[in-house]
């Protein structure tokens, strides 16, 4: 099977920020705005070099969505920062009737997203935020897996038109996808070819799911790995080619199993392939405080848990 290598653990916020300041050389309608998290959304680089462009709002949440939606007026492309606890829950209404339902050029882009977090615990660690933001007509929703990823998306958000969930990280994870990658959304990329399970994965579980797949390959299993970085619009060719070879499927994202991606990819196989299914989410629960390690071991969100689903899906075939 083909395997990937890590060229270096590093967090997937500082691909956002790389890709930013791209952005801020390359398009003077690109702007930011931050809810007092400048140096944790990694957004430095930008308000250094582009000062007049950069919007420090301080813990206004809510309004700095309302001032993205009128620069949207204008012409700018604005690129909001802070926490994904902060960047949907806490600004749900404003995002609904400024953003979505205009259907304003604004960029949402959220760090610190799901369990690894870690020791801030249960108040921040936002496990619904797909959910909530994949319901909102006309809202494209990203999950990046690595920090060229992030960075390349980043980038492309900027060229489409409309609004733009772009959720990310905070702990340091392996980088391993192409540092010069065309970033296209809405397209799955099929990362190993496999014939007895499909293994879809989003976010931090993509890497966690390519390690599954190595270990599953040494048991003789041969799993097939797609990254899905959309989840909306969902690449729905991509998983019903997949699960036609393999008949059964295992979705793995860190995210509550309940409005994640593991319920879009299960709408589509019912609407066209019903095949079983099995789920590495977790399971209509907060989270608490723990490092990002600790806390995907005791969720079951790592290679492990995805090796057992594997396994129990295929029996079920």
């Amino acid at each position: 099977m083909k395997t990937y290598t890590n060229s270096g653990n590093i967090d997937t916020r500082s691909g956002f920020g790389a890709g930013l300041e791209v952005l801020g050389q390359q398009n003077e309608n690109v702007v930011a705005l931050c809810a007092d998290l400048t140096g944790s959304l990694k957004m430095d680089a930008f308000k250094a070099n582009h000062p007049e462009r950069f919007f420090q709002v301080g813990i206004a949440e809510a309004n700095m969505i309302g001032i993205a939606a009128g620069l949207t007026i204008g012409g700018k492309i604005p690129f909001t920062g802070t926490f994904a606890n902060f960047s949907t829950g806490r600004v749900y209404d404003q995002i609904r009737q400024s953003v979505a339902y205009s259907g304003k050029n604004v960029k949402i882009c959220a760090s610190h997203a799901g369990l690894t977090l870690g020791e801030d615990g249960a108040t921040h660690q936002i496990l619904e935020d797909i959910g909530l933001m994949k319901m909102l007509p006309g809202m494209t929703v990203i999950n990046t897996c690595d920090y060229n990823q992030t960075k390349a998306a980043t980038i492309a958000i900027a060229e489409h038109d409309g609004p733009v969930y772009l959720r990310f990280g905070r702990p340091k994870v392996a980088n391993f996808t192409p540092d010069d990658q065309n970033f296209e959304i809405g397209k799955a990329v099929q990362l190993t070819e496999g014939k007895d399970v499909s293994i879809i994965a989003t976010g931090h579980l993509v890497w966690e799911a390519l390690e599954a797949a190595k270990a599953l390959n040494e048991a003789g299993i041969s799993a097939e790995v797609i990254n899905i970085h959309t989840i909306k619009p969902l690449d729905e060719d991509a998983i019903l080619k997949s699960v036609a070879k393999t008949k059964c499927v295992v979705t793995a994202e860190e995210h509550n199993f309940l409005g994640g991606l593991g319920e879009s990819v299960a709408r589509t196989l019912t609407q066209n392939h019903p095949v079983p299914q099995e789920f590495v989410a977790t399971e209509d629960t907060f989270g608490e405080s723990g490092t990002p390690a600790q806390l995907m071991e005791k969720y079951g969100l790592n290679a492990a848990a995805i090796i057992e689903k594997a396994k129990a899906v295929i029996a079920r075939k």
